[in-house]
Parts: structure tokens; sequence; C-alpha cells
């Protein structure tokens, strides 16, 4: 409860934050049309239903649905994170937000849309197996185990997992008008993905919206607008030559597990943290799981992606393994092309985890899809520049780059969530900067 109070009381700053900057917008016009030139300048004048439109369908399941289904879907969308979709009118839903899709023709509701599950929630319920009171206890060479009911826990319909973590309790949604510049004031606060109307009735808002209706919505990411930094590189000055180091952009602070950390143990931990991937050490495992991995040596990546390319006939048999195992048979089975079993029929795809062409994905058809290429831990240094960061985060398709010194050793991490906030604080200040000259003259 306490968790969802503070995250409650972030969301009003953030609304009220938003709703100054909206003030200051209209009134300061003339103002903000001598500051369209700069980086500033490039990141107001595109809008972020630019980024949505090349989107494909949402990934989503009826609140009906099991976790399995549910789990089936991720596999098959190759998203990192489905909607949960309810009838209208049924639910309040994440966070308190009204996000419904209308019928185009009447407006009429269709469905409303309340919150977000991904894999590492899903798989969070099945090791709190460990915990039920009625768990019965098997040797496995490291001393007791529970043994999980699966069958059991991964029948319970979806919506029962809503909230669980801190990305579920909230649905985001931005006004198709809303800027990339505001658009990244909501990522850089940690915010992974929002859902955008590709229209929508509301006039005069731009940025975070709790209440939208609209027929048809798009998820935009974190990695859409790295991208879109990418494409523009040109425009954005020099910012994107600075380095790491300069712009403060990594986090010295960084949790690892060590790499014979069973995963089933891995999962807990990150759970508890709010982690949705960490870096796998070479040392010995820790007494609490996590352990701060500055100076050790980073072998690989254990994140929520790795876990959602699980498929659930094997789950079973793999979270009992060790986090290295667990990696290896994922990468063969990745390698394999397998398809998910029992997949939902008519799932859509959400986020960009693995699209390589933007077309929708029916997990029921049977259709190929183009798997990416094996995932691998991706490094930087504190002397790499922001652009060499973005380059390789778009090309690799990774939401974060561990930090390394010359032997390899940890050092720090740069995440998504600190690339667009430090090239947001550098267009602010450049803005800054131009306005300080316009008056000057």
């Amino acid at each position: 409860m306490a968790q969802m109070r503070a995250l409650g009381e972030e969301l009003q700053q953030q609304e009220a934050m938003h709703g100054h900057g909206h003030e200051r917008d209209m009134d300061g016009g003339d103002s903000n049309k001598k500051a369209r030139a700069g980086l500033c300048g490039v990141l107001r004048e595109r809008k972020v239903v630019e980024l949505a439109r090349a989107k494909r369908r949402l990934v989503e399941v009826p609140y009906t649905a099991t976790l399995a289904h549910a789990a089936n879907a991720l596999l098959a969308g190759r998203v990192s994170a489905v909607t949960v979709a309810a009838p209208p009118g049924h639910w309040i839903g994440a966070g308190g937000s009204m996000i419904v899709e209308s019928d185009p023709a009447t407006g009429a509701a269709r469905k409303h849309y309340i919150g977000m599950v991904n894999m590492l929630d899903i798989l969070t319920h099945i090791a709190e197996a460990g915990h039920d009171d009625d768990a019965p206890a098997v040797e496995d060479g490291g001393g007791e185990q529970p043994v999980v009911d699966l069958d059991r826990r991964m029948s319970v319909p979806v919506s029962s997992v809503i909230g669980h973590s801190l990305e579920g309790l909230t649905l985001w949604t931005l006004h198709p008008n809303t800027s990339v510049l505001d658009c990244m004031e909501t990522f850089s606060k940690g915010v992974h993905r929002a859902l955008v109307p590709l229209e929508s009735s509301a006039e005069n808002v731009v940025a975070v919206e709790l209440v939208e209706s609209a027929p048809v919505y798009r998820m935009v990411t974190q990695m859409d607008v790295v991208r879109f930094l990418r494409a523009h590189g040109a425009e954005l000055g020099g910012v994107l030559s600075r380095t790491v180091r300069d712009l403060g952009a990594a986090s010295e602070a960084v949790l690892a597990v060590a790499s014979r950390t069973k995963v089933i143990e891995a999962v807990r931990t990150m759970r508890a943290a709010s982690l949705t991937a960490v870096p796998v050490v070479d040392a010995p495992v820790d007494a609490h799981i996590l352990q701060d991995g500055r100076g050790k040596k980073v072998v690989e990546t254990f994140s929520a992606t790795d876990l959602r390319d699980c498929p659930v006939a094997q789950l079973r048999s793999w979270l009992g393994t060790t986090v290295t195992e667990f990696k290896k048979k994922v990468a063969e089975y990745r390698r394999d092309g397998s398809k998910p079993l029992d997949a939902v029929t008519g799932a859509q795809a959400t986020d960009d985890i693995g699209d390589t062409n933007n077309t929708a994905v029916d997990a029921g058809s049977g259709d190929e899809e183009k798997l990416p290429p094996p995932r691998e831990m991706v490094t930087c240094s504190f002397e790499s520049t922001l652009g060499e960061v973005v380059e390789k985060a778009a090309e690799r398709h990774v939401h974060r780059l561990w930090v390394v010194d010359d032997e390899g050793m940890l050092r720090g991490v740069v995440s998504l969530t600190d690339v667009l906030r430090v090239v947001r604080e550098a267009a602010l200040g450049e803005d800054r900067e131009m306005q300080h000259i316009v008056v000057l003259e």
C-alpha cells in the first residue's frame, strides 16, 4: 500500500508539472517561436503520433484469460507486456485511469484497458508458491524445494496479477499532439511505455491524459524515442557527441546476480527490487541473491525478455536451473525457432521487442515470424559518447548498457531512462541559453 500511495503522489506531481508546462506553452507562444531552432526546437516540433503510426496493433488478452494464455501471447507476439481488456464500466482500471476503446462509427465504448502484465509478473506469481503454507517440499540437491503446482497457478485469470508490480499499477496515455520533448519528460521518470490514440476528441491537451476514449491505440515505448534520436542525430546538435561521464548518464549503483543463482530466486528478488534486468557476474552466490555488482566481472544479462522466451511447457523444469543454464536453454529454443504452444488466437502486437517488420502478428495463424538474433550482453564505458550508446541500444534492442572498465569489470549502468533524461536536460539547457540571448538582443 505504501508503494501505491507513493506512486499516486508521484502521478499527481507529474500531472501538476505537465499542467504548468502546458500553460507556459500556450501563454508564451512568441517566445516559443523564437526557440524553434536547435535541439529543443526539433523535439518540440515533432509529435508522438508520428511514432505511434509506425507501430503494430496492440497485443491484448481478455481479463478472463489464464496466465498460461497470457504467457503464450507474450511469446507469440514477441513483446515484453500485454494489455488486459475488460468490458466497459466493469473496472476502475490501473492507477485510476480510464482508457477506453470506442466504436469508430458510434463512439460507444467497446472495451476498457484495465492494466498491463509482463512475464516477470507471471513468473513471480509462480515463484510465490514457495511461500504457500500448504506447499509440499522435496529434496533437490541444494536443500528442500517447494513443489509448484504449475498447472493450478497458471490457470488463474490474468486480471489477478494486475497491479502486483509498479509498472502494472498505472496505464499511461499520451495525447497524439504531445511533443517528443514532453513524451521524454514522462519516459525520463521511468515510465517505459504509454498508449497513444491515433486520434483524440480531447482538445488543447498535450502529454499525459488519465482519461481517454479513442477507436485505435498504439503503444509507444522508450525504445521508439531512442530510435527517433538515432534517426535524427544530425538535427540534434552536439549532445550525442558528449560522453556518458560528461552528461552524468550512468548510475554507479548496480545490483547483480551470480551466474549460479537459481532462476526462481532471481525472479523473486528482482520483483522485490522492481528490476526487469540484472547483470550476471562471475562471483559466489550471495545470501541475499542480489549483490553489489561493482568491480565484478560481468558475463551476461538476465532479463524479463529471457523469461518471456521460456515456453510455458518448459517452465516447471527450467525455473529450477541456474541463470546460466536457463540462458543456454532459452538460446537453444530461440535458435530452433520453435512456435509457442496453445497461443491465444487473435493476439495483437504491443511493443517492439523483436519487431523486425512492424507487421501485426496473429498468434493463432501459424505464420512464421522472423526471430531476432540471440540477445547478447551490450556494454559501454564512461568515455563512450551518447551517440554510441544510442546506436548500440537501438541496433541491439537493449534497454540498458552495462558500463565496464578495460578489464570488463562492472562500473555502472546506462538505461534508456537515463538516455532520455540527459537528452531532455541538454535540450532544455540549450533552450534557456537561446532565450537568454534573445532577451539580451
